[in-house]
């Protein structure tokens, strides 16, 4: 990580060190538990993570559990795991908001016997009423003047449970007339009779994210907290929170653009509501943006990392290609994926003549691009099966694969010629006759015509049989943020977006296949083994696509 390009957020970093605003870089993660993580938290993670190491600081997770209506321990569970899993542990331990609730009470309280907090009774519907707009300033509570002596009592009674939900809040007392409108009295407190995953009912009222963050910022020493941009607006309340209360270390607050990916959503509420309604398997469904989708679609850490860090840092709003994604996982697996044959739409080939009962082995390459991964022995006898789609009865021009009478080369194989395709009622070809010839084994042949096509093939008595899923895009708009007017987000999911391939035939070295472990089946895309399913592989990305890598700054 160290070895990172800067950018803009490591150029405030490198001013702040000169100027000595601090001596060690500290970051932190601050997820809410109420969700699965997904590429665009990657990013988030990536930036905060690599910012930590390259200067030689720390990394925290922090848990931002200050809601507890969805948050829940199965989330908490799957965030530090998916954080390890991306490589980025959090040096610096791992916090919760809740560990910090009673020192946000604390300097609640400090901030009402100075003046500067109120609990004010306005219903939510009043607070947006008497917060004014835009180009219109709010209007002061009426309950903005009282008493710090009754602004203490009552503060207090929230905490003891003496009042329903939504009656009071805590509120901050800034300048109702800003043109920040994060500033106009936001809420600090609510009152929330809900048990809490960590706390129980220790609580019935929340700090709020804008008062909270900034207070665990401070006490972990953390000296830059780097965020989206949509909390650009809410820095003046970060730093107005850090100065009134007074820490001495105050912590610097840097936006940069959220991640934004064609043919999918980032918003946890939709993804959630993805999942509740069924539209997809699960959180971890290899169709979902999560990272519990994409490592059981087969994606590797370093691929995810790698697209984010190609994807940069900024504050400009952009939406990034999803090819971008596609890509890096590609060029990866075509380094490291052994290579596997696997027939999806099989048709039989008897090659006749070779003798029955008969078998020998090929050896055949795990993977042309590296030596060191060696080689497999492929059983071959008398019966195979190859590709519906590498036989033509009417083959169109420059078609290089099989037909009547003309030859190929079985992968690693024979070169074999087609003397008969058998076809059923319905004219469908069932069976191919063909004759191999038997000296070519070691891919020679003296004389005669050139053989141009390769196909692949397994043996019908030594292969397995199992599913494939092969997926598409969730979406079919490019741009799901931005959905024509009178229509929804789920007005564009794509019905094509699963396929699934049910008894295809596999080479028997794919019967010992572990879930999670990556393949390429030669000429098809790379799979994984389904970690869900049992004999089941998911597509992770086809072979080949004309996308082109933008140029790197």
């Amino acid at each position: 990580m160290s070895e990172e390009l800067s950018n803009f957020i490591h150029d405030i970093v490198d001013a702040d060190l000169a100027a000595g605003f601090s001596r060690r870089i500290h970051t932190r993660f601050p997820p809410e538990p109420n969700g699965y993580l997904h590429i665009g938290s990657a990013k988030a993670i990536w930036i905060n993570y690599s910012t930590a190491q390259k200067y030689g600081g720390l990394f925290n997770l922090r848990y931002d559990d200050t809601n507890p209506v969805r948050e829940d321990e199965e989330f908490v569970r799957s965030i530090e795991e998916d954080l390890r899993w991306l490589g980025c542990a959090p040096t610096g331990g791992i916090y919760y908001g809740s560990d910090y609730f009673d020192k946000c009470y604390e300097f609640a309280v400090k901030l009402i016997k100075e003046g500067k907090a109120y609990v004010c009774d306005l219903s939510p519907e009043e607070m947006r009423e008497y917060r004014g707009t835009l180009t219109e300033p709010g209007r002061e509570s009426p309950y903005r003047s009282r008493s710090v002596e009754e602004n203490l009592d009552l503060f207090e009674r929230m905490k003891n449970g003496e009042f329903p939900n939504g009656s009071r809040t805590l509120r901050a007392k800034i300048d109702m007339a800003s043109p920040n409108m994060n500033l106009r009295d936001p809420a600090l407190y609510r009152i929330l009779h809900v048990p809490h995953h960590r706390q129980g009912n220790k609580w019935c009222i929340y700090p709020l994210y804008d008062y909270a963050h900034p207070i665990q910022d401070a006490l972990e020493g953390i000296t830059h907290s780097l965020c989206s941009i949509e909390f650009e607006n809410h820095r003046p309340l970060y730093d107005w929170v850090i100065q009134n209360i007074g820490f001495e270390n105050p912590p610097r607050q840097i936006e940069f653009a959220r991640l934004n990916l064609t043919y999918t959503v980032m918003s946890k509420r939709y993804l959630r509501e993805l999942v509740e309604t069924g539209r997809v398997d699960g959180w971890d469904d290899p169709r979902m943006p999560t990272l519990r989708g994409l490592r059981r679609r087969g994606y590797t850490p370093t691929s995810i990392i790698e697209f984010v860090r190609r994807a940069g840092v900024s504050k400009t709003y952009s939406i990034v290609d999803i090819r971008l994604l596609e890509y890096c996982i590609r060029e990866e697996l075509n380094q490291s994926a052994p290579r596997r044959m696997v027939v999806t739409k099989p048709i039989k080939m008897v090659i006749t003549n070779y003798p029955e009962g008969k078998t020998e082995t090929f050896s055949i390459p795990n993977n042309p691009l590296d030596p060191e991964s060696g080689t497999r022995e492929v059983m071959f006898s008398r019966e195979l099966y190859i590709e519906e789609e590498d036989f033509s009865l009417n083959p169109p021009p420059k078609y290089q694969r099989l037909r009547l009478g003309g030859e190929v080369r079985l992968m690693g194989a024979y070169i074999v010629r087609c003397d008969e395709a058998i076809t059923d009622d319905a004219g469908n070809v069932v069976e191919l006759r063909c004759t191999a010839d038997l000296e070519t084994g070691n891919g020679n042949r003296e004389g005669g015509p050139k053989v141009k096509g390769t196909i692949h093939w397994v043996s019908a008595d030594h292969c397995i049989e199992a599913d494939l899923h092969l997926y598409d895009h969730l979406f079919t708009l490019e741009n799901v943020a931005d959905v024509p007017e009178g229509t929804n987000y789920l007005d564009y999911l794509n019905p094509n977006s699963l396929q699934k391939l049910t008894g295809c035939k596999m080479e028997m070295a794919l019967a010992d296949a572990q879930p999670g472990e990556r393949f390429q089946f030669v000429r098809i895309g790379y799979f994984c083994k389904d970690t869900k399913y049992d004999n089941t592989f998911n597509r992770i990305v086809v072979l080949k696509d004309s996308f082109k890598l933008p140029d790197q700054n």
